[in-house]
C-alpha cells in the first residue's frame, strides 16, 4: 500500500491565517483548496474562499446524504441550495464547498482541464456510491479518470467508528460480491479485511464492526479504475482530534467544518 493511502503526513500541510488553520494536500498542488477546522466556526463561505487566496464565487448544496451530483451551473441558476451531496464545476473560478463533521469530504481535481468537484460522503452516501457517481459525472463532462486527483479530508477513522452489521453489509456490498443480509460477522470481516485491513476492525459487540468509510470510498474508486497514487487520505480523525475538528459522534451537535476547492479551467 502506498504512503499516500496510509495518509502520509508528508503530503498534508497546515496553513495558518489570522482567522484560523486549514489543511492542504500535495496531491491537489496547483489548485486553491483547503480542509478547514473548527477555528472557522461562524465565518461565511466568502471568508473561507478569500482565505484560499481566491475571489471566486462560493457554491454549495443542501446536503441530504444522497447520491445526487449537481453541476455548478445548476446551483447558480437557483436562489436556494439544491439538494445534492456532490458538486462539479462547470466554469473557471468556481469555489465548491461541502461541510462535514464525521463524514468524508472529498476534493477532486482534473489536472488536465482544471475541472474540480467536491463530495460529501457519509456512510449512507458511500453505500450508494456518491463518489463513483461524481467521477462518472466528471467523465460525462469530459474528464479522463487518469487525470483526476482525489484528496479525502479529515473524517472519523475506522478504529473508532462503530456500526451495526446492517450498515457494514451495505458498505461491503459496494466493493464485494456475494454479501447478503445473512452474511455473518466473521465472514464479513474477513472478506472486508482481505481488501484492506485498515478498512475494518472487530468490535467488542458481536453485532457490530468498526468501518473506515474513507477507505471504503478509496476501494470503490480503485475498482472504478483509479490508481493508488491518485488518491490521498488525510491522517486526521475528527473524533480523536478534538482540538481541530467537530465530531457528531463525540458531541452530537450541529457543528461542521468546511472543505473547498476552486476550479481553474484552461
Amino acid at each position: 500500500m502506498s504512503p499516500r493511502c496510509r495518509g502520509s503526513l508528508l503530503m498534508w500541510h497546515w496553513q495558518t491565517t489570522e482567522l484560523g488553520r486549514f489543511l492542504t494536500c500535495d496531491l491537489l498542488q496547483g489548485f486553491r483548496h483547503g480542509f478547514f477546522t473548527r477555528d472557522w466556526q461562524g465565518q461565511d463561505l466568502s471568508a473561507l474562499t478569500a482565505a484560499l487566496g481566491a475571489t471566486a464565487t462560493p457554491l454549495r448544496t443542501q446536503q441530504v446524504h444522497g447520491d445526487r451530483v449537481a453541476l455548478a451551473a445548476e446551483v447558480l441558476a437557483w436562489e436556494q441550495p439544491l439538494a445534492a451531496d456532490a458538486l462539479v464545476a462547470t466554469g473557471s473560478n468556481q469555489a465548491l464547498w461541502v461541510c462535514s463533521a464525521d463524514c468524508v469530504p472529498l476534493l477532486v481535481a482534473d489536472v488536465a482541464s482544471g475541472r474540480v468537484a467536491a463530495i460529501h460522503a457519509g456512510w449512507r452516501g458511500t453505500a450508494i456510491q456518491i463518489s463513483k457517481a461524481t467521477l462518472q459525472q466528471m467523465q460525462a463532462c469530459g474528464s479522463d479518470l487518469a487525470n483526476l486527483r482525489i484528496a479525502m479530508g479529515p473524517a472519523i477513522r475506522g478504529e473508532v467508528y462503530q456500526v451495526g452489521l446492517k450498515v457494514a453489509r451495505a458498505l461491503a456490498q459496494t466493493i464485494l460480491e456475494g454479501i447478503t443480509e445473512t452474511t455473518d460477522r466473521d465472514d464479513l470481516y474477513q472478506r472486508f479485511a482481505a481488501l484492506d485491513p485498515a478498512a475494518v476492525f472487530l468490535d467488542p459487540d458481536p453485532e457490530r464492526l468498526r468501518v473506515d468509510v474513507a477507505r471504503v470510498n478509496r476501494l470503490q474508486l480503485l475498482q472504478l479504475g483509479l490508481r493508488d497514487e491518485q488518491i490521498a487520505l488525510s491522517p486526521h480523525c475528527t473524533f480523536r482530534d478534538a482540538e481541530f475538528f467537530f465530531s457528531y459522534r463525540r458531541e452530537p451537535l450541529k457543528q461542521v467544518q468546511w472543505s473547498g476547492i476552486v476550479s481553474r479551467f484552461r
